[in-house]
Formats: structure tokens, C-alpha cells, sequence
């Protein structure tokens, strides 16, 4: 679907459903692409009782590019006060807006041993954003019966892998339950293929912004190679990052998969596919070096979120 055909699909359904949204839009009768937008300041806020207008334009990219707005100088409120406060932070008729279009969208990706398990705890605390791994997603919905939880676990018994439509079917519903539309998503590690990209991209599943963390290879391997767990407390140490105490050292376990043959099997795997997946997010990818302190990562990650999500430039 081009974006003019979406276009006039979206304006056709605007027009169908009458809800009182607080935004209303209006196409111009000469450029599809270009909206007039009229914002009611919202019920219960110092600006009830206020509309401001804007103008939206559409790139021809859409929806792989987001609308960006421009603030017209027509600003009405019935206290003046708050009219003059919003002009003094609007001062510039060409302030150019980002149209967000709801709650945050965020995808992470990283190779294995990236980081992303502490960083998508950071950004969960902060952003308030529903955690969705897709991997334990399937596992709750084989263990909850549901519909495409019984069609995967009819996959998963033979031995033969969850086929891409099934898995989006997954991540769909889940985006669409209450919860997770209110406070918005973190999808984590997913897609990590082209074809499952192209997949959700079909079902309008899109991020604001993308975060891809950058780690060299030899620090994964390090970080993964000297990985040891107790079997006692489930505590993770490592040998050099995070050394254990003397007392415990013998009864700590080093998983079999946790070799540097099998770290770089995997390696192989996710560098074979994820350029094919940032080819879908390049508008809306930052790139994180993950390299430095936990500290420094997510500090890079506040920034890309907050940048992502910025009202004006």
C-alpha cells in the first residue's frame, strides 16, 4: 500500500468514526499530503478551553517517515495568560514539531551479551513501557492455551520452528492488549530477521525509535566466556567483570553453550541478519555504543529516546 492510497484509507476511517479525540483534521483540498490539525487543550489541564492550530505535513515516505507539524499563530484561550505562555514557547511560526502518535514505541536490538537485558530494565523503570521478549511471550502464550499459542506449541512439539506469521500474530495481540497500548512498548530482540521485519511492518508495527547496540566481538566473547551462575541463588558472576566471593567459587556453574565456539556460532548468526533488519529502521535508528558503563549506555539510550520523543527542535 503506497502512502497516498494509506492516506485516503486513514481519511476515509477519520471520517467514519466521529470520537471525540480532541484533534480534528483537515485535508487540504489540493495536497493529500498537507493537514490542517486543530488541538482542543485537553479537559481538566490549564489549557481546557483553548484550540491551537497547526499545520501537518505528510512525507511521501509515510508511514516509514513520521508526519512533522508546523505551529500556526492562531493560538485562542480564554485566559490570556495561558495564550501568551503557549506564543512565548512557540515562538517561531516555522518551529518544526514531531507528530507523536501515542504512547512510545521502542525497539532494541544487540548481538548476545549485548547489554540488553539491564538496559531494557533501565528503560522500563523510567519510561514506564510494557517489556515484551518475544521468547518468553511464546512461552506464555503455549502455557496459557491460547489460539496462536496452541498453533505454535503444534510447531514447537515436531521439533520444526514457529513460522513468522505465527509469532507476529504473538506480538499483534499483545501490542493490543489495554495495558500496552496506554503506557506504550519496549519490543525487545525482535524482529531479528529481514523476513520477520517485513512482517510486522505489514501489520503496521513500528517503533519511534530504534536503538541498536554496538559491542566488538572480542568484549562479547569475553563477557560471555567468563559468565558463571550459582546454582544455590541463580546469582550471574563473571570472572573479570564481576568476580565472585572466594568462599563460592567451586560451586559455581559454567554453562556449556557459554564457549567461545558457540558464543561466536551465535555471532555469525545475528551479523548475518541484522543488517536486513536495520534496513526497515534506518529513519528511526540510533546507534548506541555499548562499549562503556552501564551508566554511560543508558545515558546514550535517555538521550535517543528523549530526542525521538522531543516536542520541538
Amino acid at each position: 500500500m503506497n502512502s497516498r492510497t494509506r492516506l485516503l484509507k486513514e481519511l476515509k476511517d477519520i471520517q467514519k468514526n466521529k470520537t471525540d479525540t480532541g484533534i480534528q483534521l483537515i485535508p487540504d483540498e489540493n495536497d493529500i499530503y498537507k493537514w490542517q490539525a486543530v488541538i482542543t487543550g485537553p479537559t481538566g489541564t490549564p489549557f481546557e478551553g483553548g484550540h491551537f492550530h497547526l499545520t501537518l505535513t505528510v512525507p511521501h515516505q509515510y508511514p516509514m517517515a513520521p508526519p512533522t507539524a508546523r505551529y500556526d499563530t492562531k493560538i485562542f484561550h480564554p485566559n490570556p495568560r495561558v495564550a501568551l505562555s503557549v506564543s512565548r514557547r512557540s515562538a517561531s511560526r516555522n518551529q518544526v514539531v514531531t507528530v507523536a502518535a501515542g504512547p512510545l514505541r521502542v525497539m532494541i536490538a544487540g548481538a548476545p551479551a549485548a547489554g540488553k537485558g539491564t538496559q531494557c530494565a533501565n528503560i522500563v523503570s523510567k519510561y514506564g513501557l510494557v517489556h515484551i521478549s518475544v521468547g518468553d511471550l511464546l512461552r506464555a502464550e503455549v502455557a496459557a492455551g491460547t489460539p496462536a499459542g496452541k498453533k505454535a506449541k503444534s510447531f514447537m512439539d515436531s521439533g520444526a520452528l514457529v513460522p513468522n506469521e505465527v509469532v507476529v500474530e504473538m506480538v499483534k495481540n499483545k501490542l493490543a492488549e489495554p495495558e500496552v497500548a496506554s503506557n506504550g512498548w519496549l519490543l525487545d530482540g525482535y524482529p531479528r530477521s529481514g523476513e520477520q521485519a517485513e512482517a510486522i511492518e505489514a501489520e503496521n508495527i513500528r517503533p519511534d525509535v530504534f536503538l541498536l547496540i554496538n559491542v566488538p566481538d572480542k568484549l562479547l566473547v569475553d563477557r560471555v566466556v567468563g559468565r558463571r551462575s550459582d546454582p544455590e541463588t541463580g546469582e550471574i558472576y563473571h570472572l573479570t567483570f564481576k568476580p565472585p566471593p572466594a568462599e563460592i567459587v567451586s560451586r559455581l556453574v559454567h554453562r556449556s553453550d557459554d564457549t567461545e565456539e558457540m558464543v561466536r556460532n551465535r555471532l555469525d548468526t545475528y551479523h548475518n541478519h541484522v543488517d536486513a533488519v536495520v534496513g526497515y529502521y534506518k529513519d528511526v535508528m540510533v546507534e548506541i555504543e555499548g562499549d562503556k558503563s552501564m551508566e554511560e549506555v543508558f545515558a546514550s539510550i535517555e538521550k535517543a529516546i528523549d530526542g525521538a520523543t522531543a516536542v520541538g527542535n
